[in-house]
């Protein structure tokens, strides 16, 4: 699409050491995860293209990576899913909604579906094609980073119907709904009821400003009791309130 061409033409010509053979991998590939194909292959060596082996442009000081990329497909992404979820669940309240959309968007579904469709193994990383440690955050960013080069490639209809047909099929919604626990509210209910001090503590955070990991230790009685990560604050204190209904026998 025109818009698409006009938003990359500064960095084009970065590029342009594609041999012939590579790009048409690439486009291969493309074709297959989205069923047509793509009309502008620049969007998607771009998708691909890591932070760590970004490369200056001819503007100065700007250097182009996927991040840009990453940033359009998450609102993307985030709005298809929420216009799904309004239509599939219509008498659930926003609370409901946001929380099982927050489960499916969240990094380690991102990552699990990247691999899945095979993305990781076209990352450019460190200047080099790669694989990525499995905590790593590369996959999820490069799909989000996908979906938004699909959308500028192929307009939003398109990209609308491979999120649904592509993405979503992914996940199991009746398990996802059916395990909507809220470990945070179960383990101060324990509390409450056992007369003993729940606290919650970030502990440690790790990564960068972009996707940072967050690491949340639980006390019960100002004593260490579970320990939980996430890409989030909420999500980690999810993750230590879920370690520890798991050492209770909290979950049935």
């Amino acid at each position: 699409m025109e818009l698409s061409n006009k938003v990359l033409q500064p960095i084009i010509s970065l590029f342009k050491s594609l041999s012939t053979e590579e790009e048409k991998r690439l486009k291969k590939a493309v074709e297959g995860i989205i069923g047509e194909r793509p009309k502008n292959i620049t969007l998607f060596q771009l998708a691909f293209r890591h932070t760590s082996a970004s490369k200056e442009t001819n503007i100065e000081g700007f250097r182009e990576s996927n991040e840009r990329l990453e940033y359009l497909g998450d609102a993307v992404l985030g709005m298809i899913v929420a216009e799904f979820l309004f239509t599939k669940y219509p008498f659930r309240d926003e609370g409901f909604l946001t929380e099982i959309r927050s489960r499916i968007v969240n990094r380690e579904s991102l990552n699990q579906i990247a691999k899945k469709l095979g993305l990781d193994k076209f990352i450019e990383y460190d200047g080099n094609f790669r694989g990525m440690s499995p905590r790593s955050s590369v996959y999820g960013d490069a799909l989000e980073a996908f979906v938004g080069a699909v959308y500028m490639d192929k307009g939003f209809s398109f990209v609308r119907k491979f999120v649904i047909n592509n993405l979503l099929t992914h996940f199991d919604l009746d398990s996802i709904v059916q395990n909507n626990a809220n470990f945070k509210s179960q383990i101060i209910e324990w509390g409450q009821r056992q007369n003993h001090e729940i606290r919650f503590e970030i502990t440690e955070e790790r990564g960068n400003w972009h996707h940072r990991e967050f690491i949340s230790q639980l006390y019960v009685d100002d004593e260490p009791f579970a320990k939980g990560n996430g890409y989030s604050k909420k999500k980690a204190e999810q993750s230590a309130a879920e370690q520890a209904c798991i050492k209770l026998d909290l979950i049935g």
